[in-house]
């Protein structure tokens, strides 16, 4: 178990993202589509094999020939201002039949990647993910940032479309967990000396459990990214994605009882207070409408 590095780039003062899978696949996608858009270069991995099951096993001409695992990988670029490292995770190490991080195997991949951090001289760690919250899909999905000490609240406040964690209405006092390695890893940076703040785009609650991403999310929390970076990014493309999304879930939205929409689009004009049936039936009639499209479907060899 550990890193294997392809190269040691110099780097100055780099600061680093890390993304994951995660609801909605916001943060994984606004990380990945940040690191994309500089051509940040690949140069290490934490090796796979005591975090994850195998994906597949690969065969060729009727051989076996290895076993295939969720990869977990550094990219560095070289910037003006700031150099950058990029984390990219295609799993979160768990334990048991949990969806996101959990136990001493995520614990130790956490501290690996803050391993690279300190190895590379960085001073601040950025994680992304999804804030579950009682919006309106039709509006723009604000940003939540949750930070590790109190002198980053200036700089939040500079952000645009951001909101702590502290000020979300629906939060009561501020208070609230991240689940997964979005929290875990800010929560080990801030234990080994760096700062730390986790970017996350809503989602209304009632699509949290569906299996599809939510791209307009991702974009709000890059269009932040660019602020932090002090440049200018063409996110035109993610807006193609979006209106596909956008067209599912607008789908759905049409076959809500008319009740059950007059309440919901209560949240375009007044803060909620807290979750109530609106949500859980609105993510039965996902689940519902999923299980039917999976039992039409039926299953395909590959």
């Amino acid at each position: 178990m550990g890193i294997k590095l392809f190269r040691e780039p110099e780097l100055y003062e780099p600061i680093m993202f890390a993304g994951w899978p995660g609801i909605g696949n916001i943060g994984l996608i606004a990380v990945n589509t940040l690191k994309d858009i500089l051509k940040a270069e690949e140069f290490g991995e934490i090796e796979s094999w005591d975090f994850f099951y195998p994906k597949k096993v690969l065969i060729r001409n009727g051989l076996l020939r290895d076993l295939e695992f969720p990869t977990n990988k550094f990219y560095y670029r070289r910037m003006e201002k700031k150099d950058l490292i990029f984390f990219i995770g295609e799993e979160q190490s768990a334990e048991g039949l949990r969806m996101y991080a959990s136990g001493e195997k995520a614990y130790q991949m956490a501290n690996l990647v803050i391993d690279i951090a300190l190895k590379f001289g960085c001073k601040r760690v950025y994680t992304s993910g999804a804030c579950v919250s009682l919006t309106h899909h039709q509006l723009k999905p604000r940003v939540c940032a949750v930070i590790s000490s109190e002198k980053l609240k200036d700089e939040v406040e500079n952000y645009p479309n951001t909101v702590l964690m502290s000020e979300l209405e629906e939060g009561g006092e501020g208070d609230g967990t991240i689940t997964g390695l979005n929290g875990l890893l800010l929560a080990v940076a801030k234990k080994r000396g760096l700062e730390g703040m986790c970017l996350m785009g809503e989602i209304p609650d009632w699509l949290s459990r569906a299996a599809f991403p939510y791209p307009k999310a991702s974009k709000s929390v890059l269009e932040v990214f660019a602020v932090i970076l002090g440049m200018s990014i063409d996110l035109s493309f993610l807006d193609e994605m979006g209106e596909q999304i956008e067209e599912i879930v607008e789908s759905f939205y049409a076959k809500f009882p008319l009740e059950m929409k007059e309440k919901y689009d209560q949240r375009k004009v007044t803060a909620q207070g807290k979750p109530g049936m609106i949500t859980v039936q609105a993510q039965i009639f996902i689940d519902e409408r999923f299980k039917k499209r999976g039992e039409e479907d039926g299953e395909r060899p590959s």
